[in-house]
């Protein structure tokens, strides 16, 4: 076992490697689903969509390469808290790309020139590039194996909240008119997708700390010392 343990290292490596990767192009996927929001893009909403192919496919080979290792080699301590955390990331990543497919599924739904409000299309953008500079914080903090900047994570997660509220009240509010009160309850469901995209930044940020510390906790409260579980 102990000759093997340089290509389990590089194996290992190569994996954190891919699922970063993977975070990219979630990135990437929230920037192209924002201009298409912006400019009611349903060609650019179709390539999102088409897209997400990619992102599933790198689940895929992340997934089924950590299987591989774990069933050639057996990780202990800091390499199986690395290994039990990229199983996680990697799944939060699908789940955003999936997210984004979401977003993106909404365009043609609302008509060739929907009676866009603008009070309520500028949070939904804002809450969007909230949600992608979460992404490339939570990539920053795991590949750095920096702490303090995935517990930041929550801070801008409340802005994400705070935005989702205030874009449900003004969907309310919206008015009489049934194609803007449509427009408007489909921007709502537009908001939720994105705050889940937050939420799933969120959690690789509790990933991080995981495998830093080797103790899990949910990121609820940064405001209370880190104490969690200790998983070895």
């Amino acid at each position: 076992m102990a000759e093997g343990r340089p290509s389990f290292q590089l194996q290992l490596a190569e994996l954190e490697t891919a699922t970063l990767g993977g975070l990219d192009m979630v990135v990437e996927q929230i920037d192209r689903t924002l201009e298409a929001l912006a400019h009611h893009d349903v060609e650019l909403a179709s390539f999102v969509i088409a897209d997400d192919d990619r992102i599933d496919g790198r689940y895929l080979e992340v997934h089924q390469g950590i299987l591989s290792l774990l069933a050639l080699q057996a990780p202990v301590a800091g390499d199986l808290r690395l290994v039990a955390a990229l199983l996680h990331v990697i799944r939060h990543v699908e789940r955003m790309g999936d997210q984004c497919v979401t977003i993106a599924k909404t365009l043609p739904l609302t008509g060739n020139e929907p009676p866009v409000r603008e009070e309520v299309l500028s949070r939904v953008l804002r809450m969007g590039r909230c949600a992608r500079d979460e992404a490339h914080q939570a990539r920053r903090a795991f590949a750095d194996r920096d702490v303090e900047l995935a517990i930041d994570l929550v801070r801008q997660d409340r802005e994400i909240n705070l935005l989702n509220r205030e874009i449900f009240r003004l969907a309310i509010e919206v008015g009489d008119d049934a194609d803007t009160r449509e427009w408007a309850m489909h921007m709502t469901l537009v908001a939720r997708a994105l705050e889940r995209v937050g939420d799933n930044a969120v959690d690789i940020g509790e990933q991080t700390a995981f495998v830093v510390t080797g103790l899990f906790r949910e990121f609820s409260d940064s405001s209370h010392p880190f104490a969690g579980t200790s998983l070895g």
